[in-house]
């Protein structure tokens, strides 16, 4: 039954049909109603504004950028709708294609290219920005650029391509950018203003699908809020509290090194059922929670792990405890969605794949979703979950950047996540973009967030987790090589760098220095009332406080110096040490006798000598446990071969350094401080001296308020070194980007990629050559160090600047032998050089190659079946997942795309390039379209 609308409403409606033709169209072939800010952002679109939208996960904020296509469509101008990655475009090209149909709609993410000429086109963001440096052709009639995910713009690697773009399109373009919830929205779309024009920012933090929050304590489910208090504030659930208390404290010695194991009946429980004081807590298995979940309705539900392995053993763990959660005619549909989806992949890669156990996860309705996967798994576990026929997905975070696959809730089993370095907790962002996928629009009433409580999680602190909403937006946009040619190529030297002027990240950094500049004003205002503070009727106090300082600070440089000459002193004695030496440590806790059993110069050539004292303790010294020089207080036969780290000989030695006879003398340390004490008196008695002289002649040095205006004059002077250390922030901050592309430029300049502000021969190699080692793979093209190279050879090679290994273990890598490991010895010394000069002009310098894909890369190439290769890796010790294999070799072919499109077919690189790219391209490699 649809609700009558009132008279004012239909007049509304027609009052807008008339004045927004577009959208009442746009509105009409809608399933649903729009929402508020979905209408405001479109009417804003079709008033010929940019439109900005920020909204939480699952809101709905793709009809506006939908409604772009529209208004492309309608008026006759393209629109170019772009992601930030392969899978998002791949899925938005299916939908535009659903409702538009093919012939309007293309695709083009790098390695995909489809339609490319139609009126709406998908696209990764890099594809656009390559047009822009290319100038396309393509870019002719372009009306309208949706920018999905724009928060995307933070990302520390690829960041920069957002901005680069926004900067570089077209006035007469006008961009619709969507991004998720961030609390500096309005900064945000001051910046788009600044730099495209009228921009209408479109907020809205209401979630279609309300998200409610709850923790669960072994097997009981609990709201994580119990209502609101006094001041309107959501109020933690106090018997949750209560609770977690109770478990907390049955489990006291959670952790303890010997306790936590359990009975013998394996259930770690003592006689009356519960469990004993000290067992070990043990969280609640997946099983049991995907059960615990099914019974309450909760699912289909999404698990974050944080780790590929950890999904994977969930899955397997599910499956062996032989949960189903899928009926007979889900079972076949999910058959033949798997038999369509991977109907490529080769017979002989399937066991490799772990294909059968794959399947059968999926048939009983679970399922992983992680970065290691096959790509072919990947989009069959997102069809099949969008479809409801998978139940439960194991996931890393990757699932939550932007893939369309919202379920009814969302487990996270650990707040704390290993962020490539330490491991971290959650912020409240991350905690808000994992949980936002709970909800799914037009089919959930409301969504779940479960936590899994274990001891240390705090519910307190998980609430401050779900109830914050502050999420900066902060700009990762610097420039780097291949940016700064194709902008001085473009644009000249003037014009690049008030480009990047303009960029969001001086933006930022600009309007931070605004409230520095309002504390330097503050301060200098209180500098002047301590100046009339100080103010002295016998002189200039300022004068007299300056010597005072002077005074000091020459007294604790000399002081400092002495230090240092003791210590320089100490250090001298110690190399002179030789085996069997006594010597006396003058104090602390190794006080005594000691004899040098090796005098330990290590390699940075501080002496660490290795001694035994009386009391038996050996061990490495070094000049801190000295007060002053070292000279030996006689010497002592050692035996040929002495092991300081068995008891019996530390015993016998030591007996034998108490009978030498030697003893210690009286105040070793004293006589050596006072031979230092007096080269400091010599040192300081005539500088010292003469400004002592000098203070007393001063006039104000016989005011009898001296001491009260001295503390006006210290308050002035460490105001005054604030002040100044804020001036330096200022000079800083201000101009930064267009410092940092001086230096660049600077560095190119010296290589020969830039002839002043010109582009030369090779600095146009340069502009083509996109990726984390843009100059590095320019210098290996330019000095020739790949010429020569078969086709598998150069893919192995090439491997070394994209490839980056998951684990820093110190190992390093087999590398084949032969021209591949002669040529990786000549790229590791190209790198070598260039970041010693990357260091010298002090910009960011370019990672080291990583050989660690070399010897797959040259198998696959090579014809090697998928099996071999991934077994080879195994017996290598290396972790290569089938998933991060294919990933890793779509690397490679598009660098390898690169070169040959640079190098040519008339060059031996290029031609090896290309023949590599046909060779890579089969199999599960061929098939990947992610």
């Amino acid at each position: 039954m649809v609700a009558s609308r009132s008279p004012a409403q239909a007049y509304a409606e027609s009052r807008e049909r008339v004045a927004r033709p577009r959208l009442a169209e746009f509105a009409g072939i809608l399933p649903f109603e729009l929402d508020p800010f979905q209408r405001d952002a479109c009417a804003a679109l079709e008033d010929g504004h940019g439109v900005l939208v920020c909204a939480p996960t699952g809101a709905g904020k793709t009809v506006v950028g939908e409604f772009a296509v529209h208004l492309a469509l309608a008026e006759g101008t393209k629109c170019f709708y772009t992601t930030p990655i392969k899978a998002l475009s791949n899925q938005k090209y299916a939908d535009l294609v659903a409702r538009y149909g093919p012939a309007q709609v293309g695709l083009l993410t790098g390695d995909t290219a489809v339609n490319g000429n139609a009126p709406v086109v998908v696209m990764t963001t890099e594809v656009l920005r390559n047009m822009l440096y290319a100038d396309s052709p393509a870019l002719a009639g372009l009306g309208y650029v949706v920018m999905d995910e724009v928060h995307y713009l933070a990302d520390r690697f690829r960041g920069a391509v957002w901005e680069e773009v926004i900067l570089q399109l077209p006035a007469e373009v006008a961009v619709v950018g969507l991004s998720a919830t961030v609390s500096n929205a309005e900064e945000f779309g001051d910046w788009l203003v600044a730099v495209r024009g009228d921009t209408a920012v479109v907020v809205d933090e209401h979630r279609p699908v309300p998200l409610w929050q709850h923790m669960m304590v072994n097997n009981r489910l609990f709201d994580l809020f119990a209502g609101e208090d006094t001041e309107g504030r959501l109020r933690v659930d106090p018997a949750l509290i209560r609770h977690t208390e109770e478990v907390a404290r049955t489990f006291a010695g959670w952790g303890d090194r010997g306790r936590g194991r359990a009975g013998r009946n394996g259930t770690g429980r003592n006689g009356r059922g519960g469990p004993r004081s000290g067992d070990r807590f043990r969280p609640p298995s997946r099983v049991t929670v995907i059960d615990r979940l099914d019974r309450d309705a909760l699912l289909p539900a999404i698990t974050f792990v944080f780790s590929r392995a950890g999904c994977e053993a969930a899955v397997t763990q599910c499956a062996r405890s032989g949960l189903r959660l899928s009926t007979e005619d889900e079972v076949k549909r999910i058959r033949e969605i798997v038999a369509t989806r991977t109907a490529g992949l080769p017979e002989a890669d399937l066991e490799v794949l772990g294909f059968w156990a794959w399947r059968d996860a999926l048939e009983r309705g679970i399922a992983s979703h992680h970065a290691g996967m096959l790509p072919a798994f990947k989009e069959t576990v997102e069809e099949l979950f969008t479809l409801g026929l998978v139940k439960c997905v194991f996931a890393t975070e990757t699932l939550a950047l932007g893939i369309n696959m919202p379920a009814r809730t969302v487990v996270l089993e650990r707040l704390v996540k290993y962020n490539g370095e330490a491991h971290v907790e959650l912020t409240p962002g991350e905690y808000t973009q994992l949980t936002g996928r709970a909800g799914r629009r037009g089919i959930d009433v409301e969504g779940h967030a479960v936590v899994i409580w274990q001891p240390g999680v705090d519910p307190t602190a998980v609430a401050g987790l779900a109830s914050t909403r502050t999420y900066p937006l902060r700009s990762s946009f610097r420039p780097g090589y291949n940016m700064a040619v194709n902008l001085l190529d473009r644009l000249g030297a003037e014009q690049a760098r008030e480009l990047l002027e303009q960029s969001f990240a001086q933006f930022q950094a600009d309007r931070s220095v605004v409230g520095v500049s309002k504390r330097i004003e503050r301060n200098a205002e209180a500098l002047r009332g301590y100046a009339d503070a100080m103010n002295c009727h016998l002189g200039d106090f300022a004068e007299y406080a300056g010597l005072r300082r002077e005074l000091t600070e020459r007294e604790r440089v000399i002081s400092k110096g002495s230090a240092a000459a003791r210590r320089a002193a100490v250090a001298d004695s110690l190399t002179t040490l030789r085996p069997g030496d006594v010597i006396a440590v003058p104090t602390g806790r190794r006080a005594g006798l000691a004899v040098v059993l090796d005098p330990g110069l290590d390699h940075s050539g501080e002496p660490r000598p290795l001694v035994l004292t009386e009391d038996r303790w050996a061990g490495r010294l070094t000049s801190a446990d000295f007060t002053g020089p070292v000279t030996p207080l006689g010497r002592m036969r050692l035996p040929k071969r002495v092991d300081h780290r068995v008891p019996r000989a530390r015993r016998d030695l030591a007996s034998s350094l108490r009978n030498t006879g030697i003893e210690l003398p009286s105040g070793p340390g004293r006589r050596a401080r006072a031979g230092m004490d007096a080269g400091v008196d010599a040192a300081e008695s005539a500088e010292l001296a003469a400004l002592r002289r000098a203070l007393r002649a001063h006039p104000c040095h016989g005011c009898d308020d001296r001491e009260a205006h001295a503390r006006w004059a210290e308050r002035a002077a460490r105001l005054e070194k604030e002040t100044e250390q804020l001036r330096q922030k200022v000079r800083a901050t201000t101009h930064s980007l267009a410092r940092a592309f001086d230096r660049i430029t600077a560095l190119l300049s010296e290589r020969g990629y830039l002839d002043r502000d010109t582009v030369t021969e090779h600095g146009a190699v340069l502009s083509r050559l996109w990726g984390e080692s843009d100059l590095l793979a320019a210098e290996c093209l330019r000095h020739g160090i790949w010429d020569g190279l078969n086709p598998p050879e150069l893919a192995a090679v090439v491997s070394a600047l994209v490839y980056e290994s998951r684990r820093d273990d110190g190992a390093m890598p087999r590398v084949p032998t032969g021209p591949v490991a002669n040529a990786l010895d000549a790229t590791v010394r190209l790198w070598s050089e260039l970041e010693s000069d990357e260091r010298r002009h002090r910009v960011e310098r370019t990672r080291e190659p990583d050989f660690g894909f070399a010897w797959p890369v040259l198998r696959w190439a090579r014809g090697q079946s998928l099996s071999a290769v991934l077994t080879a890796a195994e017996e290598n010790g290396q972790e290569l997942s089938a998933g991060d294999f294919v990933r890793w070799c779509r690397q490679v072919i598009d660098l390898l795309d690169q070169l040959a499109a640079v190098s040519g077919p008339k060059t031996s690189v290029g031609r090896a390039a290309d023949q590599a790219v046909r060779e890579l391209r089969r199999g599960v490699v061929g098939l990947a379209t992610v």
